[in-house]
């Protein structure tokens, strides 16, 4: 059994449902899934995946206060690891994700699939890309 970190950040509660889809659908195929905000993360080496889910912030990117110095302090972790990107924004066309990607490419971290994105709350069709994103990294 796989054991999957879902990690991650949210300001009204958008992320935050992304994050709990992802971690079901992980569950529904069979692995451990563990639901940790920024605060609660130190160490992943005993995931053998991770999904990380950040909203976009200002000028379209990552929340920088709690969200970006986890995701630094991590980012050794996460090379060799299957890894997955998700998260909503209200304006924008999804810049922040793309540079994301970009960032994860730069630090040899290669993503296991494609990032799921919501505009605002995620509407069904964005809870079921973020199910699926789990199951992919179950």
């Amino acid at each position: 059994m796989s054991k999957i970190a879902v990690i991650y950040w949210s300001g009204t509660g958008n992320t935050q449902a992304m994050a709990e889809a992802v971690a079901a659908g992980a569950k529904e195929a069979g692995a451990e899934a563990d639901l940790l905000t920024c605060a609660d993360v130190s160490d992943i080496s005993a995931y053998d995946a991770a999904a990380l889910g950040c909203p976009a912030m200002g000028a379209e990117e990552l929340e920088d206060s709690e969200f970006l110095p986890m995701l630094e302090s991590i980012e050794p972790a996460l090379a060799g690891k299957k890894v997955a990107l998700f998260g909503s924004y209200g304006w924008g066309d999804g810049e922040w994700m793309r540079s994301w990607e970009a960032r994860c490419a730069d630090k040899g971290i290669t993503l296991a699939v494609t990032s799921v994105m919501a505009n605002e709350a995620p509407d069904d069709a964005a809870v079921t890309a973020c199910k699926e994103l789990g199951k992919a990294l179950a």
